[in-house]
Order: C-alpha cells, then structure tokens, then sequence
C-alpha cells in the first residue's frame, strides 16, 4: 500500500534536535489550514463537517477543531466522552455522532446521553435495544437513531481496509433492507472509503440511492462517513461540493462527511535516532523507533512510510525497531547524509492513526507528544510518557 502523502511542508526547516526521540511532533498551523478548508466545504455545500476522533484524537486541540467544524463522530463510549468533553467548542454546541458495531447495554444510556446521533449496525441490534432507548428518551434524553447500511459496491484498494469487501462486519447489507428496518430510523450511515478522492464517493453513491429513494422522505441526515482525502492537493474539492449539495436537493436530507486523515493529514512527523548499526547481507539500522508499538499500519496494512529528506540515490539501510518481533520492520531507507548511530531522522504524516495505534509491547517506550506552530516556531510538549504508563496498563 503506497502512502497517499508525505509532502514535508514546514517540516522542512524543523530542527530535530529540538524534541527527544522518539517523539510524534504535530504542526498546529497545518492543522488549521486543513481545517479551514473542511471549513469551505461545509459552507459552499451546506454539509455538516464531523472530525473522525479515530484518525485523529489529540484533544489538546480540540478547541480548535471546534472553532472549524460542526463536531466529531465517535467509535463508543470513551470517544463519545472525550469528543463531548474536548470537542464540543465554548458553548457546547458541536455534535457527537457515535457508531458502533456492537452496543453494550451498560454503556448504552451513558453514550446516548453523550451523543446527537446514534448510530447502530444493524436492525436487530437496534430491535433488542429499542425498549431502552424509548425509556432514555421518555426520561428527557435527545438524540437521534441512524443505520449503518453496507453500501454491497466496493471501492477499497485494500481487503482489510475496505468495510465494503464480502462477508463485511460493518454496516447491514442494502440489499437486504425492508421498509420495517426503517422504522423509526432518522438517518442513514455509509462508510466505504479508505484514503480515496472523489469518483469513487460519487460511484458509491449511484449504486445505492435507487435502494435508499423509498426513504428519503422519512429521513432526517444522510451520513456519507469518512475516507475522504479532501485537504490532500489534488483532491476534486469543487466535484465534492457540487456533489454534496445535489444530494440535499435531490433528498431533501441533511448531509454530513466524517472526514478523519484529512484533518490531519501531512501535519505531523515521528522523530527517532539511530541507536546501532551493523551488516547481514543488508545494512541494518536499529532505531527507537519500532514499526510494531508506534506505527502498527506499516506492518498491518502493510505500507513504507515517506521519510524527511530521504536521498534519491546512494546506498540503503533497512530500519528497524528496538522490539524482539522478528517483523518490526519500517524498510530500506537512504538518509541523509548517509547513516551514523546516533542520527536524527522523522517519518512523515504520522499525526493520524499512527498516534491513535502506539502501544508498549515488550515495554518499549511511547513517544512523547509535541505540538509545534511552524507560524509563530512555538514548540510545546504536550504529553511524556513513563513507566508509570507503561506498568498501569498491566497487574
């Protein structure tokens, strides 16, 4: 799987030296100009713009997430708790959207009183569950009831990225919807994208509205979720809007996105060093920073992550990281300047999914989390980790 991005911005000039390693480093003027142009779109569409908090959660800039969009969309109850605490902006006024494949009813009335929307898998889940919501409603609580529908047409480029691929988990198959499915459903729910741009959207979009005509009447949103790549540079940003406001029309609903990546997309690096280096038939760099604990979707998906500055040309080393998993593999790399222990180097578009994944395997450290404003060059530390972390995961 090829990264979609990688385009350094101001990381160009950042000192590396200026941060510990390893160490996620997040440019909050990046952010905001993702944001705005999130912004743009909600405007010149009318379509509610949701940050998605499972790309992309670092709640210390909640608030300004907040001043740009129209609120967050959740995956379950310690999302939808941070999303309402973080993300709701001064007044309290952005939203909360909760999906989640699979409701426990302990936690059900606490995230219905946290969110706007919420959104079940399936209709019978929503069936066992109507008698409590109906109680949660008839005690004062407000939100609406959505639908994950599995759109059946698939646009995913890979298999386990693609809630659309066969025998899907995730959302109740269209073709199978019945009009008593819909019974007291506000709104509709798709996701089927991954890192995508437009067309495929618009695909989506035609194969399924034949199906979803029959409701259009009765329903309130249509949600067409997240995997859309809009602040990447050559996005059809225009085709969107345009295409968002047809379906308003045409629907007479109103309209979200759930974009994730695209809040925080090419605004944030990895830093780490080279802690040895040695030859066994390639030559072999150890870092501090490990595939496995701090970047799990490069063994998952699997993909290379682009590198600062990397050389066009000149000899590789394979990095690696400190963990005993035989796999925590990042991949062949030429650094630049050519590679010493004790070298900085940073990977690029590490804000999303890569901060959200870390993990303490085999007790190798997190990395600390820093927010730089490449506007203003302020440089903040927002979070170190210690054992302390590490130990409180365990018993």
């Amino acid at each position: 799987m090829e990264t979609r991005a990688g385009d350094p911005g101001a990381f160009a000039r950042f000192d590396l030296s200026r941060v510990p390693t390893p160490a996620f480093v997040v440019d909050a003027a990046k952010v905001r100009a993702n944001l705005a142009l999130l912004r743009q779109v909600g405007d010149a569409s009318g379509a509610k713009v949701l940050a998605a908090l499972k790309a992309f959660s670092m709640w210390s800039l909640g608030p300004t997430v907040a001043d740009y969009l129209d609120g967050v969309c959740a995956s379950g109850l310690y999302e939808a708790r941070l999303g309402r605490e973080e993300y709701t902006g001064a007044d309290g006024s952005r939203e909360v959207a909760t999906y989640c494949a699979g409701y426990k009813a302990d936690d059900l009335p606490e995230i219905a009183r946290l969110s706007d929307h919420l959104i079940f898998n399936s209709p019978g889940q929503l069936a066992r569950f109507r008698p409590l919501l109906d109680e949660l409603r008839a005690g004062g609580e407000s939100f609406d009831i959505g639908l994950r529908i599995n759109p059946m047409h698939s646009e995913g480029e890979v298999a386990k990225y693609d809630p659309a691929a066969p025998c899907s988990r995730l959302g109740f198959p269209i073709t199978q919807l019945l009009p008593e499915h819909m019974e007291g459903v506000d709104g509709i729910h798709m996701h089927s994208l991954c890192e995508q741009d437009f067309p495929p959207l618009e695909r989506t979009w035609k194969a399924v509205a034949p199906m979803l005509r029959p409701f259009f009447k009765q329903l309130k949103w249509l949600n067409f979720g997240g995997g859309h790549h809009i602040t990447r540079a050559d996005y059809q940003v225009d085709e969107l809007v345009a295409f968002l406001k047809q379906v308003r029309a045409a629907t007479g609903c109103e309209v979200m996105i759930e974009p994730g990546e695209a809040v925080a997309l090419d605004a944030g690096i990895l830093v780490g060093e080279i802690l040895d280096l040695f030859d066994n038939g390639v030559a072999i760099g150890i870092t501090d920073i490990s595939a496995t604990c701090h970047m799990p979707d490069v063994i998952e998906a699997p993909y290379r992550p682009a590198m600062l500055g990397e050389e066009a040309e000149g000899p590789t080393v394979r990095l690696g990281g400190p963990s005993c998993l035989a796999g925590d593999v990042i991949g062949d790399y030429r650094l630049p300047g050519g590679a010493r222990v004790g070298q900085r180097f940073a990977f690029l578009d590490q804000a999303h999914y890569s901060m959200v994944k870390t993990n303490s395997f085999n007790g190798v450290p997190l990395p600390s989390i820093w927010l730089w404003d490449s506007e203003s060059d302020e440089l903040t530390e927002i979070r170190r980790f210690d054992y302390a972390d590490f130990k409180m995961r365990l018993s």
